[in-house]
């Protein structure tokens, strides 16, 4: 049995609630509240996220899109568990 990548456990979260930590570009660590799959919120024209590197979140904290490293993520919290590297 494989075992899952963080990557993998936002994927299967399916647009419920989830938090994930990350390193940005600049070097500081994030913690994000959010879900994925949030369309409600667009206003039209061409994502510029690439999508092999970065998944693309919405920030309910924030109101608004933010793209996460797929590469720089620490730690997921969902369904009431950790997940952590």
């Amino acid at each position: 049995m494989r075992k899952l990548s963080l990557v993998d456990v936002i994927m299967s979260s399916k647009g419920k609630f989830f938090s994930v930590l990350f390193v940005k570009k600049n070097g500081e660590e994030r913690l994000l509240n959010g879900r994925i799959g949030v369309v409600g919120k667009l206003k039209g024209g061409k994502s510029s996220v690439n999508y092999d590197k970065f998944l693309s979140v919405y920030d309910v904290q924030i109101g608004g899109y933010r793209s996460v490293n797929k590469e720089t993520i620490k730690e997921v919290k969902f369904g009431g568990k950790v997940y952590k590297l």
